[in-house]
């Protein structure tokens, strides 16, 4: 039986010359590891309206979309997500985490030195070469 692919998007979002990550939480799947911010794509919706409505509802911030990367296709052990990032800046709102259990800004060096989730691995290899 074939899987299904869950399509997903997530931001890497610029709060000046800082990048945003997030910490999944100990009961989330893939627990403490690190990853760009976002979220399933609902019926009906574009991956843009997506994530921001993502962002806003995980970490009551707005955003303003810049730029669309290569999405990945990830199989991890019981499922399969088609990860689709942008590159966003952040515009107002007071940074609060609704779903994960830490956050960090960093430079983009820093970035390197976190436990990443696997499918995003590729997009963090993909924005450090930008």
């Amino acid at each position: 039986m074939k899987k299904k692919i869950i399509s997903v998007t997530c931001a890497i979002i610029h709060f000046e010359d800082k990048i945003l990550a997030v910490q999944r939480s100990k009961t989330m799947k893939l627990p403490l590891k690190w990853e760009f911010a976002g979220g399933k794509i609902e019926a009906g919706e574009s991956e843009i309206e997506c994530i921001k409505r993502e962002i806003f509802e995980e970490l009551n911030i707005e955003i303003e979309v810049r730029d669309r990367l290569t999405p990945v296709v990830h199989q991890y052990s019981n499922f399969t997500i088609e990860l689709i990032p942008f590159i966003a800046d952040y515009l107002f709102g007071e940074l609060k985490l609704k779903e994960h259990s830490s956050f960090i800004l960093v430079n983009k060096k820093g970035l390197i030195k976190l436990d990443w989730a696997e499918a995003d691995l590729p997009i963090l290899k993909e924005f450090l070469a930008l």
